[in-house]
């Protein structure tokens, strides 16, 4: 299991008229476990973004290297599937501000191939809360180079619950659905969870 720790240090420098100026420094690395390591020493926890933004999708792009294709140059599943998972921890670690981790994955839909060369675009929503867990709604498409016009290749739900310094899960902010279409994700995600839950995943 990867950390995806987030360190904050201030930086302040001495600007032309006198005063400072405040910066913030990031360093960041990617992993199957994604959030803000708030258990660093010394940061002090305050909002970066509206709460409103926080259930905003998150976005990734990935470029598809050779490394990343079988036999016959379409692109893993399995990569695939990591590219998804790191997308919906994303989603999920800005909606609560916390680190989370995956807990199960509904049957994911494969439509169509990938390619070396092409962009995969992993768009990421949280569409779901329970006390605990999170429902994040994943779907990828393929872009090419020539014709950038996005094909849907995979899209399924990622479940993910937030935990404290103990590896313990710990209570969420809730998810209210705002309209016909955001209803509907609600259900779907609803449904899936309880169908891995009647397979005891």
């Amino acid at each position: 299991m990867n950390w995806f720790p987030c360190k904050m240090r201030s930086v302040h420098e001495s600007k032309k008229g006198g005063g400072e100026i405040n910066a913030t420094v990031k360093s960041v690395s990617f992993g199957t476990l994604c959030g803000v390591d708030s258990r660093e020493r010394g940061i002090r926890r305050r909002p970066y973004m509206d709460e409103s933004e926080k259930s905003d999708p998150v976005i990734q792009l990935n470029e598809v290297f050779p490394g990343d294709t079988n036999a016959l140059n379409t692109l893993f599943g399995g990569r695939l599937m990591s590219i998804m998972d790191t997308a919906a921890g994303m989603a999920a670690s800005k909606f609560c501000s916390e680190d989370v981790v995956t807990i199960s994955v509904d049957a994911l839909k494969f439509k169509r191939p990938a390619y070396q060369g092409d962009i995969i675009r992993t768009i990421a929503r949280v569409v779901w809360t329970s006390p605990r867990t999170i429902g994040v709604h994943v779907t990828s498409c393929r872009l090419s180079r020539k014709e950038w016009n996005p094909e849907e290749i995979c899209s399924g739900f990622f479940f993910m619950v937030a935990i404290d310094s103990q590896m313990k899960p710990i209570p969420i902010p809730q998810f209210k659905p705002s309209g016909k279409d955001e209803q509907k994700m609600w259900d779907l995600a609803q449904a899936a969870r309880d169908a891995m839950k009647a397979a005891g995943q």
